[in-house]
């Protein structure tokens, strides 16, 4: 038995550097000859980097029989003339060693050794290489689905990567097998191993998917200023070009939305409003709230406030689903923001989508179901009536019928 043949399986690096692995090897196999012989002083490991074969040698003077000192430094002539006849007095003798010279617990326990490092380091590998790439997009194979989160292995490097189930999107449903992308939001420690964390709902992974559709981004000649999401149901991004010859929205949406849609697709059909930067806060605040269209503007600068009038058309625009339009536009230009209906008349009706911000859709909805799209019609029915008809509870009913009522009395 030789070491060539018992640490073959360590021959090919385990994805450490070359350098690193010989330096591992002969710190361990240093040690193996420590624990017999008391010191390495008079020993050479060579471990071929080209193939992996490694080999131990113990070197001593040659000195005549009976003048031997120190038999860690020194062998008689008799003993060296039995590794090799050619062998004269004053010359090094060179003596290959086996492992059977070692002990087998000590073979065995090096080995274990040299395993328990090699782990360590394969660590070390893994946190540095993907700390190094946080941010950057990965492509991976669902491996196993747990409660909480999936296990993905990374198609480049075969990696384990985490997918937790709060860093995926509302409309993400997988299966084993199935191929994921996200982007590498960080690297932590758990029980002395890296776990490296993905994310789909990540602002920086709209940004990179946008990246890799919009040339003019990868290029440089476009920047994006802010990304603000409910993933999976709506995302604001402001845009800026450095150069006057490219409309920044006109690039990132594509010839008839060619470049959006692929990110949509991937993003679960979440609904992307590309807008222009500027540093006109006025102008700003009415692209973010595209696509509903503003009349007026007024600013307050020291409260960080902007009260927006629209036409009672624009208004359910302006809000959005749930109210989605409206906190993601304030999340963007950093102005809470207010909407309020442009108008002299008095307020003939109203229609319930208009007071998603207010009221939760599916209580809408259920108001929607017995036929009441409009506020007056819903307050032309008793609150006993609501009640038996939507099956609503009746503190919502009086709820609703309040914020109802207060909306003409204003």
């Amino acid at each position: 038995m030789n070491l060539i043949e018992t640490f073959s399986e360590f021959k090919a690096g385990k994805n450490i550097d070359r350098p690193t692995m010989v330096r591992v090897l002969e710190d361990v196999f240093r040690t193996l000859i420590k624990k017999k012989y008391g010191t390495d002083d008079n020993f050479d490991v060579i471990v071929n980097t080209t193939n992996g074969d490694l080999e131990i040698w113990r070197v001593r003077e040659i000195v005549p029989d009976g003048e031997v000192t120190d038999d860690r430094a020194q062998v008689s002539i008799t003993d060296a003339l039995e590794i090799d006849e050619d062998y004269e007095i004053g010359e090094e003798c060179y003596q290959e060693l086996e492992l059977a010279e070692f002990g087998r617990r000590s073979v065995m326990a090096a080995r274990q050794t040299l395993i328990s490092r090699i782990m360590e380091l394969e660590k070390d590998e893994i946190f540095k290489r993907y700390s190094d790439r946080i941010g950057d997009i990965v492509v991976g194979e669902v491996h196993q689905i747990l409660k909480r989160e999936m296990l993905i292995i990374d198609d480049a490097t075969g990696n384990e990567l985490v997918l937790p189930r709060n860093e995926m999107i509302k409309g993400d449903f997988v299966r084993k097998g199935d191929m994921v992308r996200g982007i590498i939001k960080r690297v932590d420690m758990r029980n002395n191993n890296p776990a490296v964390l993905m994310s789909r709902t990540d602002n920086n992974f709209l940004a990179k998917l946008m990246e890799q559709e919009v040339p003019e981004i990868e290029d440089g000649l476009i920047t994006i200023k802010k990304i603000v999401r409910i993933p999976g149901e709506r995302a604001k991004v402001a845009v800026e070009s450095y150069d006057d010859r490219i409309d920044p929205v006109g690039a990132c949406v594509g010839m008839k939305g060619s470049r959006i849609h692929g990110i949509v697709r991937e993003l679960k059909n979440e609904n992307i409003d590309i807008v222009n930067y500027t540093n006109n806060i006025n102008l700003f605040i009415q692209r973010s709230l595209t696509p509903a269209k503003v009349t007026s503007i007024k600013l307050d600068d020291e409260s960080k406030t902007a009260s927006v009038f629209l036409k009672p058309d624009q208004v359910s625009l302006a809000i959005g689903r749930g109210g989605s339009n409206i906190k993601l536009a304030s999340k963007l230009t950093e102005f809470e923001i207010d909407v309020y209906r442009d108008t002299d008349e008095e307020i003939d009706d109203v229609d319930l989508d208009e007071f998603t911000d207010e009221i939760e859709e599916w209580i809408i909805d259920s108001l929607k179901s017995i036929g009441c799209d409009t506020a007056r019609s819903v307050l032309h029915l008793s609150k006993e009536e609501l009640i038996r008809r939507t099956d609503l509870e009746e503190e919502t009913i009086t709820d609703v019928l309040k914020i109802l009522s207060d909306e003409f009395e204003d």
